[in-house]
């Protein structure tokens, strides 16, 4: 296999993962692509060497094994005359390069209005860049393997296209001093990082706040919060404290969260003063 082939088999798509949901529309996709191939006159050599592939990696495409990327598709769709047959599916496979536990949180973040997001741990993944999130990722143990890796940093980084609605959320984010200093990475990835979080920080509708270490007393010991409200009034909400993590809905729950949230922003330095500190911490890099 030449080199730029294996390259390509590399970036081909991510593997379903098993008892996804999302396995009988990618296994329609593989089904498709098969008919589209043959109707063609190609083997499945013939398309590997014209797309770029590897034949192991278009076989499990059209097996059902593997998500193709969109842009896979695209160009299928260009060399095997498909007549927008296979681009059809660009937005569904968009939607399954996010690994199951991700994809719910993707459609939540999709359908708020307002986001409450405390850390304090590392940098909220919709701030994170890609070679932060990816760097992050890789401290993972036991580690991801490397499709897996990228299949998570894909959709870290694509759950971002969230700040380019045309009406996007209210966001409200406050991070603890010590996700603002630890070198994720290296030293030149934290301050690309902390680059983009100033950038981020301009948009009219991201609220950023800094918790300094030396407020030593605020409700957020018990780890990460994060507060999702929709439109009809409900809302979703998750702690490290409580639940183990999971998901609640409950309004009780969630009147305990925002009211958590609430005194951690109070407490926190204001949106003007962390701009500043984000800009020192930069400085000192």
């Amino acid at each position: 296999m030449s080199e730029a082939v294996s390259e390509g088999a590399d970036e081909a798509g991510w593997d379903v993962e098993p008892g996804d949901e999302i396995e009988p529309v990618v296994q329609a996709v593989g089904r498709l692509l098969k008919v589209c191939r043959e109707a063609a006159g190609m083997t499945v050599a013939d398309l590997s060497r014209t797309m770029g592939y590897g034949e192991d990696m278009l076989r499990k495409i059209e097996r059902g094994a593997r998500i193709p990327r969109p842009e896979f598709l695209d160009k299928a769709d260009q060399l095997l005359r498909a007549q927008g047959h296979l681009r059809a599916f660009m937005e569904d496979m968009r939607k399954a390069r996010y690994p199951k536990k991700v994809r719910r949180l993707a459609d939540l973040e999709k359908r708020a209005v307002e986001m409450l997001l405390y850390g304090n741990h590392n940098i909220h993944g919709l701030l994170q860049t890609e070679e932060y999130a990816r760097a992050l990722l890789s401290t993972r143990r036991p580690a991801y393997s490397p499709d897996e890796l990228e299949r998570m940093v894909s959709a870290r980084t694509a759950r971002q296209t969230v700040f380019e609605r045309s009406r996007a959320p209210e966001f409200s984010f406050v991070l603890e001093e010590v996700t603002l200093r630890r070198p994720i990475g290296d030293t030149m990835v934290l301050r690309r990082q902390l680059e983009h979080m100033l950038e981020v920080a301009q948009l009219p509708f991201v609220e950023l706040q800094v918790m300094p270490t030396a407020h030593a007393n605020h409700p957020g010991m018990g780890g990460l919060i994060e507060v999702l409200k929709f439109a009809d009034g409900t809302g979703m909400g998750r702690t490290d404290s409580a639940s183990f993590g999971r998901p609640v809905s409950n309004p009780r729950q969630l009147r305990i969260l925002d009211l958590r949230y609430g005194i951690i922003r109070a407490q926190a330095l204001t949106p003007e003063e962390s701009l500043v500190f984000i800009e020192q911490a930069l400085g000192e890099l």
